[in-house]
């Protein structure tokens, strides 16, 4: 059952880390987004921001409810996502969110909502303000597989080295993050 709606926060702008759950360093962004942002939305500006290519199904959890895409194929109580708007389930600073894409790989994000602002005049949202390390590869095996295909590329002598630098593309920097690129997608 969804969280019963309050008075809308769609006037506000929400700064929220994306934390990607079990990362280690930590995978991370800070992201600024309107109140009045629906879920549907926010799952897009998740994509982007944490760089995965949106290939697999996903869902948000917010105070124990489930939001996403409903699918009469599937017998799951979930609320639709595009119906609901940030600022109508996040009331405070601090509270938190969880972000689940690909349920296969269980990628688990932990949204929490550092600061609600008000609306900066002339500034475009969302925005990405800053991050650390690149995102994991689509379809690695969540994060112990990613953390072996890290030990593999990493290692020279590993016996997976060469197929996994060839499933990559030849090259992978864990470390690299590029703010920019991403604010132009978001445009």
């Amino acid at each position: 059952m969804a969280a019963k709606k309050k008075q809308s926060k769609g006037g506000h702008v929400y700064q929220l880390k994306i934390t990607l759950r079990g990362s280690k360093p930590p995978i991370w962004r800070r992201t600024q987004v309107r109140g009045d942002t629906t879920l549907a939305k926010l799952h897009v500006i998740f994509q982007i921001v944490m760089g995965w290519t949106n290939s697999h199904l996903h869902q948000f959890i917010v105070h124990g409810a489930e939001y996403g895409v409903p699918d009469p194929d599937y017998d799951m109580d979930i609320e639709d996502e595009k119906r609901v708007k940030l600022g109508e389930l996040i009331f405070a600073e601090k509270e938190k969110l969880i972000y689940e894409y690909d349920f296969g790989d269980s990628w688990e994000h932990e949204i929490l909502v550092e600061t609600i602002l008000p609306i900066e005049k002339g500034l475009h949202y969302p925005i990405c303000l800053k991050g650390k390390r690149a995102c994991p590869p689509e379809d690695c095996g969540g994060i112990w597989g990613y953390s072996e295909f890290l030990e593999a590329i990493e290692d020279v002598n590993h016996p997976e080295h060469d197929d996994m630098l060839e499933w990559i593309g030849g090259e992978f920097d864990s470390e690299e993050f590029d703010v920019e690129s991403i604010n132009r997608e978001l445009i």
